[in-house]
């Protein structure tokens, strides 16, 4: 049974970091890709960093260069390291994984349609 289970979001001002860490257990993270997303109010949950199981990491624009993702296989864990944050950075952030098949490297994001498994998400707010 796979289960994702989010931690690190809080409240920061603009310009700080946070580090948020998805607490992955049931899968095998050979044959899995994984992501961020996140969800605003009224806005759509968008696809923010993904990970592909051969090791290629995508970013959203929005956050090229301030955001990294990465893993820790012996921890079992997916990170997201967010550094020079800004208000419109504030959302609900969700870890995502699905069976994607070994070594492979999608080009570019993932969508929400792609993946099965989710957490339930943290909370991040940047004030001005």
């Amino acid at each position: 049974q796979v289960r994702l289970v989010e931690s690190g979001g809080g409240s920061v001002q603009a310009g700080g970091s946070l580090r948020l860490s998805c607490a992955v257990s049931g899968i095998n993270w050979r044959d899995h890709c994984l992501a961020w997303f996140r969800q605003s109010p009224g806005k759509e949950r968008e696809a923010v960093a993904g990970l592909e199981s051969g090791g290629t990491t995508n970013y959203a624009e929005s956050v090229q260069g301030r955001f990294t993702i990465s893993k820790d296989t012996a921890k079992n864990t997916l990170y997201l390291q967010m550094n020079s944050l800004k208000p419109e950075d504030t959302a609900l952030y969700s870890c995502a994984a699905e069976r994607c098949g070994i070594w492979v490297d999608y080009p570019r994001l993932r969508t929400r349609d792609d993946f099965t498994y989710w957490g339930q998400g943290t909370q991040v707010t940047v004030s001005s």
